[in-house]
C-alpha cells in the first residue's frame, strides 16, 4: 500500500513496488494504511510541507500504530526524514514524527542539491541491501539529510542497522529498525537496483 498524503511521486513508487512483484494500491483511507502487508510512505519537497501534509491524513497515528504492532513501513526520501524529530530548512524548524531521534537539516556539500547516482556503506547483516554488492549505486535527489544517527540501542534493546552515503560529509541513506525501514534515495529511480531492494524489503511482509 502506498499512501498518499499529498506528496510523493505515488505513481511511480506503485509502479516499481508492482515491477518488484507486490499488488499495490494507493491509499489515503487510515484503515487500508492500517489493515495493509505493508506500508510505503514516499515523500519529495519540502519537510515541513510534507509532515504538514502527513498529518492532515493522521498518517503520523498511521505509522505509529502499524509499528506498534510490529507492521512494515518503508519512508523514502521525505517519507524518511519526517521520520525523525525535527527538519531545519531555510531557518524554518518543524517537528517530524519523533520515531527517530535527531534532526534532519543541510548537507555540507559545495554541490547542492545532491542529485545522481552514489555508492551507499552498507553495515553488516542488512536484510534491505541483501544480494547487492559494494559498487550498487543508487539514485539521490536532496539537499537535506539526517547527518547523525542518535537512537541509543541499548536504550532501546535492538540494534539499528544504519547505511551511509557520502556527499560532501556522511549522511544517513537508509535504515533498518525493526518494522521500519526507510531510504533517503529513491528505488522507485534506481532501475534494477532499487528493484532488487523493494523485493529485499517485499520479502519481509
Amino acid at each position: 500500500m502506498i499512501l498518499d498524503y499529498g506528496s510523493g511521486n505515488l505513481r511511480s513508487a506503485e509502479r516499481a513496488v508492482q515491477r518488484a512483484g507486490a499488488d499495490v494500491e494507493v491509499t489515503a483511507d487510515p484503515h487500508a494504511a492500517l489493515e495493509a502487508d505493508g506500508l510505503v510512505v514516499p515523500g519529495v519537497g519540502a519537510f515541513a510541507a510534507c509532515i504538514e501534509g502527513l498529518l492532515s491524513v493522521g498518517g503520523d497515528k498511521i505509522i505509529g500504530t502499524r509499528l506498534a504492532g510490529g507492521r512494515p513501513v518503508l519512508g523514502i526520501c521525505v517519507g524518511m526524514q519526517i521520520l525523525f524529530e525535527r527538519g531545519v530548512e531555510h531557518g524554518v524548524e518543524a517537528k517530524g514524527t519523533g520515531e527517530w531521534p535527531g534532526t534532519v537539516d543541510r548537507l555540507n556539500a559545495d554541490v547542492l542539491p545532491h542529485m545522481g547516482w552514489n555508492t551507499v556503506r552498507v553495515p553488516e547483516g542488512s536484510e534491505l541491501f541483501a544480494g547487492l554488492d559494494a559498487e550498487t549505486r543508487f539514485y539521490f535527489v536532496h539537499s537535506y539529510a539526517a547527518r547523525s544517527w542518535e537512537l541509543d540501542s541499548e536504550l532501546t534493546g535492538r540494534q539499528p542497522k544504519v547505511t551511509w552515503a557520502h556527499h560532501g560529509e556522511d549522511f544517513v541513506a537508509a535504515v533498518e529498525n525493526g518494522p521500519l525501514w526507510a531510504t533517503q534515495f529513491h528505488p522507485e529511480k534506481s532501475g534494477d537496483a532499487g528493484a532488487h531492494l523493494l523485493r529485499n524489503w517485499l520479502r519481509t511482509l
